[in-house]
């Protein structure tokens, strides 16, 4: 991959970086048609699941056996005071947990994907994803080792909501998980600790064309602005975590299981 060493030092000095035209245009409307293939078969009586975004909290274990289900999670305005759709189905969807093994080596030495979705950041309801680091929510100790990969499928502009970024924070410690809790009362995942307030005027736009790969590291603070545009704002997700001498925390949101476990790389 040519440019593939300027790539990976910005990772390490940033915290993330691009590679344009990872996806041809035929590979992008392929995962496209098949996303929709999936929204078109959704009961929305059986799959009718709230996700609002920085603030969720599960008083069922619909959330938690998401990592192992392709499971449904709506945006918060794509439905009215009396809990009816105010729009198609296609275009309230905010993601779809899947689990897929598009990955290219990155010098992990033992990757697993512990999580895959498709984000919809559909025209005039898709909401601000708040500034976050990724190990909030996938957590490895004794050290993070884990790494985004957000695919556009669509242009991510300024307009449609694209990634913002703090270059150089993945230098700081995770200041704030997403976690199991263990009291058996109330949500059964929650936040640690209270939600973190960064510094907007350090924020770096990237915007990038459908087909890119954004590389995030899992400490790098990030997050996407509402979608106040007519154009939709679909990315493919997936994020992978090196456990060769690191372990996956036990109190992590997302549990591997025997009938479900990460899908190794290689």
């Amino acid at each position: 991959m040519s440019g593939y060493d300027d790539i990976i030092r910005d990772y390490w000095t940033n915290g993330y970086a691009v590679i344009p035209n990872f996806l041809s245009s035929n590979e992008v409307d392929n995962v496209l048609k098949e996303t929709e293939k999936i929204i078109d078969a959704i009961d929305l009586n059986e799959h009718r699941h709230m996700y609002r975004a920085g603030k969720q909290e599960d008083p069922t274990d619909y959330y938690l056996r998401s990592g192992q289900n392709i499971s449904y999670f709506f945006e918060e305005t794509a439905f009215d005071k009396d809990g009816k759709l105010i729009v198609p189905k296609n275009q309230c969807l905010q993601k779809i947990d899947r689990i897929k093994t598009l990955i290219k080596k990155i010098g992990f030495v033992s990757p697993h994907i512990a999580q895959s979705l498709v984000n919809f950041k559909h025209p005039r309801i898709g909401t601000t994803i708040t500034a976050h680091q990724d190990a909030t929510f996938l957590f490895t100790e004794p050290e993070i080792k884990l790494i985004g990969f957000w695919i556009p499928l669509e242009d991510a502009t300024l307009e449609n909501g694209c990634l913002w970024f703090i270059p150089g924070s993945h230098n700081e410690p995770v200041k704030r998980r997403w976690v199991r809790t263990s009291d058996g009362s109330g949500p059964k995942v929650k936040f640690n600790a209270p939600e973190v307030q960064y510094d907007d005027t350090k924020f770096v736009p990237v915007p990038v064309p459908k087909g890119s790969l954004v590389l995030i590291h899992g400490q790098v603070v990030h997050k996407s602005e509402a979608n106040t545009s007519n154009k939709p704002r679909p990315a493919y997700t997936f994020h992978v975590v090196d456990l060769h001498d690191t372990k996956w925390a036990s109190d992590n949101w997302n549990q591997p299981t025997k009938e479900a476990p990460f899908i190794k790389v290689y």
